[in-house]
């Protein structure tokens, strides 16, 4: 069993390093194509992605489908601390819905929010993501499912991105986002579902990157977590684009 977090006799614990890798692979980063418009709204607004990029072009528009996957590579400078924990390309994903406007990205950053999905596009490393669409979707979501999923979705706008990965709604994370939107309203379980401290992440790469990132945080162990990469490949999901 690992030590909790007080007992730091050999640096970061697992779950820590886990943890941190979450939120570096969560987080929005600060490039030019990011929205700010979250952070210059009254507190009660909903906050919501800036739509100043163009529109997706379309093909792109017409490939997606509401309930699709999507899946980048961050461009923050932490990219390849969070590639070493969670060994994968893919840092962050979201699931896609169509609107009026155009294509968004519902995805956990901070906070909770719906993003223009060519401006998410553009947020990841040389444009390059991946979209995965559940193989039984005709069958499984149907359009009340995905009415479900859409007023599910709603509620959680705004919400905080959850620094202490605790298996509840008042905070999410990013693959806890998907898992929960699509258990919750269609009962398909996507990933794996593992205890944060029964991962076993030694790099040593990161725990001298993750030195300095330790201070206030309280995470357990015992917590059920789910990653990007296990709900990336999910044999219930299939590749249908780029």
């Amino acid at each position: 069993m690992l030590r909790l977090l007080t007992e730091r006799r050999n640096g970061p614990s697992h779950f820590l390093v886990l943890a941190i890798a979450f939120t570096l692979s969560c987080k929005t980063p600060s490039t030019p194509e990011r929205s700010d418009v979250a952070e210059s709204r009254p507190r009660n607004a909903t906050p919501i992605a800036h739509s100043a990029a163009a529109p997706a072009p379309p093909e792109l528009s017409s490939e997606v489908q509401d309930g699709d996957l999507v899946f980048q590579e961050s461009t923050s400078s932490q990219s390849e601390l969070v590639q070493l924990v969670t060994r994968s390309r893919w840092t962050h994903m979201g699931v896609v819905f169509n609107e009026p406007d155009g294509p968004i990205v519902l995805e956990a950053v901070s906070p909770v929010r719906k993003t223009a999905l060519e401006t998410w596009i553009a947020r990841g490393r040389d444009r390059i993501y991946v979209i995965k669409r559940l193989r039984t979707r005709e069958s499984q979501l149907s359009s009340d499912a995905l009415k479900k999923m859409r007023d599910l979705g709603a509620t959680w706008i705004g919400r905080p991105y959850d620094l202490q990965f605790r298996w509840d709604d008042e905070s999410l994370y990013c693959s806890e986002l998907a898992y929960k939107l699509f258990d919750s309203t269609a009962g398909v379980r996507l990933g794996k579902l593992e205890k944060a401290g029964d991962m076993a992440l030694d790099d040593p790469r990161v725990h001298r990157e993750l030195q300095t990132r330790v201070a206030g945080l309280k995470l357990d162990p015992s917590e059920t977590v789910v990653t990007p990469d296990s709900i990336f490949n999910d044999e219930q999901l299939v590749h249908v684009g780029p």
